[in-house]
C-alpha cells in the first residue's frame, strides 16, 4: 500500500469533501455518546518544534478517542536536538509508529521527514501551510453556512501566512470564492496564490488579493483573521504592528460584510490587535466551534491515512 502524506491541503483535494462529511458523522456520533475506535492498537508519533495548544491536544485526544495512542515528542528531549538527522529520525519512528504528526519551523524539514518515513506524515503546521486547520475551518463553514460553497465568499484579513496559504488552496478546491486583504509586502506565497487561482478558475471560484480590507470584506459570508506576529516573526513585531494596524477586524469592518457573516480566527487571538474584543466575543463569532472542529476533522484524517 502506498502511504498517504498530508503536507498540503492539496494532498487531500480529491477526498476533501468526503473527509469533511466523515468528520461531520464522527462529530455527530461522539455527541450521541457513541464509541468509534477503528485505530485500536495504533500509535501516533507527534514531533512539535513549536508550542501548541489546539493542534497538540486535538491530535492526542482524537487518537485516544479512536482507540489508539499518541506520543508527544519535543526535539529538545530527542536526539534530534543533539544533531541526529531528520532522515534518521523518520526511519526510526517509522519502525515504532503508524503515523507521524510534525509541527516544523521549515517546510523543507517537513518534506525531508516525509521522504524518509515509511508511514504517513501529517503537517501540523510549518512556514508554508497549515492543512489541518483549514479542514476544521471548512467543516465550521458547512455547519454555519451550508455546503453549497459556490454561493459563499470567504474574506481573509491580515498576514498572508501559512494559514492564508492553505485557506486559499482549500477554498479553491471546494469552489468557494475567497478574497485575501493583506498589506503590501505581506501577501501570501506567490506560487500558492497562482495555483489557487488556477484551481479556482476550474472550480468556478474567484480567488483574489486586495490591499484594502474594507473592499476585501464586501459581501463576505465569512470573515477570517489570524495573528499579525506568528511564531518566528517576533523580531519584526514593531514593523508588523504598524503595517497591520488598518487591518483589524472590528465592528466597522464587519459592518461592510453581509449582516449574517460569521467571524473566524484560528487562535490564539490577541484582542485589541488583529481582532476587536467586541467582534471576537460577539454573536457572529464562531471561533470556539472552529477550535472544537480541529478534533473532529483530524479524527477523520487520521482514520483516512492510518486505517
Amino acid at each position: 500500500m502506498v502511504k498517504k502524506d498530508v503536507l498540503s491541503i492539496l494532498d487531500v483535494k480529491e477526498e476533501l469533501l468526503v473527509l469533511l462529511e466523515n468528520a461531520r458523522e464522527i462529530k455527530a456520533g461522539q455527541k450521541k455518546g457513541e464509541q468509534y475506535m477503528p485505530l485500536a492498537g495504533k500509535t501516533l508519533g507527534m514531533i512539535f518544534e513549536k508550542s501548541s495548544t489546539r493542534t497538540r491536544i486535538s491530535f492526542e485526544v482524537g487518537m485516544t478517542q479512536l482507540g489508539g495512542h499518541a506520543i508527544y515528542m519535543n526535539p529538545k528531549d530527542m536526539q534530534m536536538g543533539r544533531g541526529e538527522t531528520t532522515a534518521d529520525t523518520a526511519k526510526v519512528l517509522s519502525r515504532y509508529c503508524d503515523a507521524i504528526v510534525y509541527r516544523a519551523f521549515k517546510h523543507d524539514m517537513m518534506k525531508e521527514l516525509a521522504e524518509n518515513a515509511t508511514v504517513p506524515v501529517i503537517n501540523a503546521l510549518d512556514d508554508r501551510e497549515h492543512p489541518c486547520q483549514i479542514m476544521a475551518d471548512l467543516l465550521t463553514v458547512i455547519e454555519h453556512k451550508g455546503d453549497d460553497f459556490g454561493k459563499l465568499k470567504m474574506s481573509y484579513v491580515g498576514d498572508g501566512n501559512n494559514v492564508c496559504n492553505s485557506l486559499l488552496l482549500g477554498c479553491a478546491v471546494v469552489g468557494m470564492n475567497m478574497t485575501a486583504a493583506c498589506p503590501k509586502g505581506y501577501w501570501p506565497n506567490e506560487e500558492i496564490l497562482t495555483e489557487a487561482k488556477k484551481i479556482g478558475k476550474r472550480m468556478g471560484a474567484k480567488i483574489e488579493i486586495v490591499e484594502d480590507p474594507m473592499v476585501g470584506v464586501e459581501y463576505a459570508d465569512v470573515i477570517y483573521t489570524d495573528v499579525w506576529v506568528s511564531m518566528g516573526d517576533e523580531k519584526e513585531e514593531a514593523t508588523r504592528l504598524k503595517a497591520f494596524k488598518p487591518f483589524q477586524v472590528n465592528d466597522a469592518l464587519v459592518a461592510t460584510a453581509k449582516r449574517d457573516a460569521i467571524i473566524m480566527h484560528c487562535l490564539p487571538a490577541h484582542r485589541g490587535l488583529e481582532i476587536a474584543a467586541s467582534v471576537m466575543d460577539g454573536p457572529q463569532s464562531v471561533v470556539f466551534d472552529e477550535a472544537e472542529n480541529r478534533l473532529h476533522a483530524q479524527k477523520a484524517l487520521l482514520v483516512q491515512v492510518i486505517k
